[in-house]
């Protein structure tokens, strides 16, 4: 009677372990009442050192440029042509370390849940004797709990849009932002690689608008924003 109740727990196990992984993604976007005029844009590395022909930044410049074509920019790589720049900039933290317990049941015996007795009863003249065995069936259940400790890792990811006015910048030299759309994940994944599609896919929706507050967004790899965010570099390829 036990078999079934071990196995569903194993099968829940194996089902769990197999599951397509899933993302938590937020999103805060702001933006100027006049964002939305200027949709012509140069795409531009925001970190330090990095150049625009860094393999890297070229693999999510891609993945990015893909998200604003959809929302209606046009990419040009001319500074003269370009009325609003955009700055990439993007990360992943140190490695968090973090510790959890738990309890799992004892199996054991609890009692007895009933016995039975056989024997046989000889007499000669007055005098008898019994002789019987008594077989008893144990009861089982829960007997007590155990404490486990168990430990599992966690990166932030995140990138940032900063959109400048370059007609602004080329007219009185003044910096003046358009838009910022920054994107955050907390994950066991500290593959930013593997990760910056999905956080892409996620702020699509939002990229040059004003969220107004943050906006939650899940996602897993096999999700069509993500497939259609992660084409875009497979094709180039």
């Amino acid at each position: 009677m036990k078999r079934p109740v071990l196995f569903m727990v194993m099968y829940s196990v194996l089902l769990a372990g197999c599951a397509t992984t899933k993302f938590y993604v937020n999103v805060d976007s702001i933006s100027a009442p006049e964002a939305s005029l200027k949709k012509k844009y140069i795409l531009l590395p925001g970190l330090k050192d990095i150049e625009p022909s860094d393999l890297q930044f070229k693999e999510y410049a891609g993945y990015v440029e893909k998200a604003l074509t959809s929302m209606g920019f046009a990419r040009t790589d001319s500074t003269e042509d370009a009325n609003v720049a955009i700055f990439v900039i993007y990360g992943i933290g140190d490695p968090q370390e973090h510790q959890y317990t738990y309890s799992l049941p004892v199996w054991g015996q609890t009692g007895i849940s009933s016995s039975t007795t056989y024997g046989t009863l000889s007499t000669y003249g007055g005098y008898g004797s019994y002789y019987g065995t008594t077989t008893y069936t144990p009861r089982y259940g829960i007997t007590g709990y155990r404490t486990h400790t168990g430990n599992y890792t966690t990166y932030f990811r995140f990138f940032v849009l900063d959109a400048i006015d370059l007609e602004e910048y080329k007219r009185s030299q003044k910096v003046v932002q358009l838009w910022q759309t920054t994107v955050t994940s907390t994950g066991s994944s500290g593959d930013l690689r593997r990760v910056f599609p999905v956080l892409v896919a996620a702020a699509k929706p939002y990229i040059g608008r004003n969220t107004g507050k943050k906006v939650e967004v899940t996602l897993t790899e096999n999700d069509k924003a993500v497939v259609e965010i992660r084409g875009l570099t497979e094709q180039k390829k």
